[in-house]
């Protein structure tokens, strides 16, 4: 018999957040300003040019249509597993084991992409704003240090740190957008048909859906919500909207700053150099703001390293509770944040990029193209496997909402699937390399799949007893 004492440590925090601290989590893990700067510039370079700003909310109203189901499920279960919870309640524990193996690879390649892009900026423009120069491994192994010991402290101070980096970054947008719309005037044929559907609208979709990525981390958080069945809900329409008004708008900000009909040009000139917003700041703000946003980006890159750092051990310490993988990664702190898979995922990420460094692979032509493509094509898995669960748990069981519970999730279901399709067909474009070795990792997703099915056949052979574990914990956590 468990102890109160024992339960104490491996549990976590109940109560710790509420709406604006989950939204503050998952906004700081999208990064809105590494959104523009990266996301829309590839995606009005590589996809449908002056037409980029819609990609953003076509894909916002997709996701919309999956948080209706999502939103009903989150009022049945609560789970730090997030999405696997969610797989194991609609396709069943085979399926929810694949969706976890699938979720914790992707999360924790996720940290290590964060370390080369962290890493490799802040060596870039410290070198430039005061002329020392430290390698980008010594700057990323510093980053990961201060995450895992901010996420130790617990998800509610994570949560009032990553507020801050939040408010300053989007502050600084709202002040590039104002100033083109001042300046310039938002040109409204962005969102006419004919640059609406020039270049590659498919494309677009694909890149602008990377810049949702990590909207789905509020179910990881549930178990740490104030009032989950509302807060969780609340805060993932909130998250959608907030990065569709963000990203959307600002994206429109570029185009028409540098004039529609020629934005993907422009773009795809800034391309190799990644300074297409930069050159616009320099221009629509001056050299002054322009080092505040530059100094504001390694801000936002610290804010996304820390919020896929709590989500990633999340995902582990939901397993180890599950005992799938070893029940040790199931103990917390006293603060109520996950200590052993905390140390496990932020090893796992150092040890990783201190691989590559000894390789001599470079951070942003190696490093991040291929740990962030291949966790972007995982997550976008992971929404796909959610929200196919979300229809079938609810035909299961009868239910006659219609709209909310088979329609709308439904339709959400069939709009990622084709975004996840289109990730898999153009998965350089993804990872923004056509290397043979990174154009070859969504094999990996084949052996999650793989290995996934051959060891719940394993647990359901010789370990009944965690393999029947899997619907268990969700029960029991979701019936409080």
């Amino acid at each position: 018999m468990t102890t109160t004492s024992e339960q104490a440590h491996t549990t976590l925090r109940t109560g710790a957040l509420g709406v604006a601290g989950i939204v503050f989590l998952v906004l700081a893990a999208v990064a809105p300003l590494t959104g523009i700067v990266v996301v829309a510039s590839l995606a009005i370079a590589l996809g449908n040019g002056g037409g980029a700003p819609m990609s953003f909310f076509l894909v916002a109203v997709i996701l919309l249509l999956f948080a209706v189901g999502y939103a009903q499920m989150s009022k049945q279960l609560v789970n730090a597993g997030g999405f696997y919870a969610f797989v194991v309640r609609g396709l069943g524990r085979t399926g929810g084991l694949v969706a976890g193996l699938i979720a914790t690879l992707g999360y924790n390649f996720f940290v290590v992409g964060t370390i080369g892009t962290s890493g490799f900026f802040m060596q870039t423009i410290i070198k430039d704003l005061t002329g020392f120069d430290l390698s980008w491994i010594v700057w990323g192994l510093l980053s990961i240090a201060v995450c895992f010991v901010l996420a130790r402290i617990g998800v509610d101070f994570s949560s009032k740190v990553l507020g801050v980096c939040l408010v300053l970054e989007t502050l600084m947008l709202v002040v590039f957008d104002i100033s083109v719309f001042v300046q310039r005037g938002f040109d409204i044929a962005a969102f006419s048909p004919e640059w609406v559907f020039s270049g590659s609208l498919p494309i677009g979709m694909l890149l602008a859906a990377t810049g949702f990525l990590g909207f789905e981390a509020t179910a990881l958080f549930g178990e740490e919500a104030k009032e989950p069945l509302r807060t969780v809900p609340r805060a993932t329409y909130t998250a959608i909207i907030a990065i569709a008004l963000i990203l959307g708008i600002t994206a429109w900000a570029v185009v028409s700053a540098i004039g529609v009909p020629k934005a993907q040009k422009v773009a795809t000139d800034h391309l190799a150099n990644g300074d297409l917003v930069f050159s616009l700041a320099q221009r629509y703000l001056g050299g002054p703001l322009t080092t505040v946003m530059m100094v504001l980006l390694l801000v936002s890159l610290f804010a996304a390293m820390l919020a896929f750092h709590n989500s990633a051990s999340r995902y582990l310490y939901a397993l180890g509770r599950a005992r799938v993988l070893p029940s040790v990664l199931a103990r917390t702190r006293e603060s109520g944040s996950p200590a052993v898979a905390g140390i496990v995922q932020a090893g796992f990420a150092a040890i990783v990029a201190v691989i590559f460094f000894f390789a001599g692979a470079d951070p942003i032509l190696t490093v991040v193209p291929a740990m962030l493509g291949f966790g972007t094509l995982s997550v976008l898995i992971l929404q796909g496997l959610a929200a196919l669960s979300i229809v079938v748990a609810f035909r299961r069981q009868g239910d006659a909402r219609w709209w909310s519970t088979f329609i709308a999730p439904g339709l959400g279901f069939l709009g990622i699937t084709a975004i996840s399709i289109l990730a898999i067909v153009n998965f350089d474009i993804v990872a923004g390399s056509d290397a043979l070795a990174i154009r070859l990792m969504p094999l990996l997703l084949v052996l999650a799949l793989v290995g996934g099915i051959g060891y719940a056949a394993y647990l359901k052979r010789a370990k009944p007893a965690v393999y029947d574990g899997l619907a268990t914990d969700l029960e029991k956590v979701g019936a409080r």
